[in-house]
């Protein structure tokens, strides 16, 4: 699977890894595991698209797209991590929306990047997930996620004698 290329195919673009805010790594690989530090909804180094309190202060509709993006930037942040040959699952989701204290839809803001996972990785991209509703998010975005994923070989598909293509 050709992740960059499925990325292209929903009109979207596969950003550079995001740059740490602060001392961290972006992305760290123990064995097949790759576990992605929170990543916010920034593009190109610019998340002020997508800052507030959902509701009050971004549309819940905005927070998923800012969520869309924030996938994007864990995928972008794995693919760091992979060495020739390997592809990526997503395992588990964890999900974070600044949120006023009566709004409930966290789940709704995160579907924004469940369906994109699965858009872009197929069945590898169904994963576990945790939707969080906080007072307050770095920067103050309004979402920041966090992925943990299986690094695994990439499919190979034989379609004829000297004629192999990726699957």
């Amino acid at each position: 699977m050709d992740i960059k290329k499925k990325v292209e195919e929903l009109a979207l673009t596969l950003p550079e890894c995001p740059v740490p805010l602060a001392a961290y790594v972006p992305a760290t690989r123990f064995g097949n595991t790759i576990i992605v530090s929170g990543q916010l909804p920034s593009v190109k180094g610019d998340f002020s698209a997508y800052t507030g309190t959902i509701p009050t202060e971004l549309p819940a509709e905005k927070a998923t797209e800012a969520a869309r993006i924030c996938l994007l930037n864990n995928i972008a942040a794995a693919m760091t991590q992979l060495q020739h040959g390997e592809t990526l699952r997503l395992v588990q989701m964890q999900g974070f929306v600044q949120s006023a204290p009566d709004f409930h839809e966290q789940p709704a803001v995160l579907n924004g990047a469940s369906d994109l996972a699965v858009q872009i990785l197929g069945e590898a991209g169904k994963h576990a997930r945790t939707a969080v509703g906080v007072s307050a998010l770095p920067k103050n975005a309004a979402v920041e996620i966090s992925c943990t994923f299986e690094a695994i070989p990439e499919q190979v598909q034989f379609t004829g004698r000297m004629n192999w293509i990726e699957g």
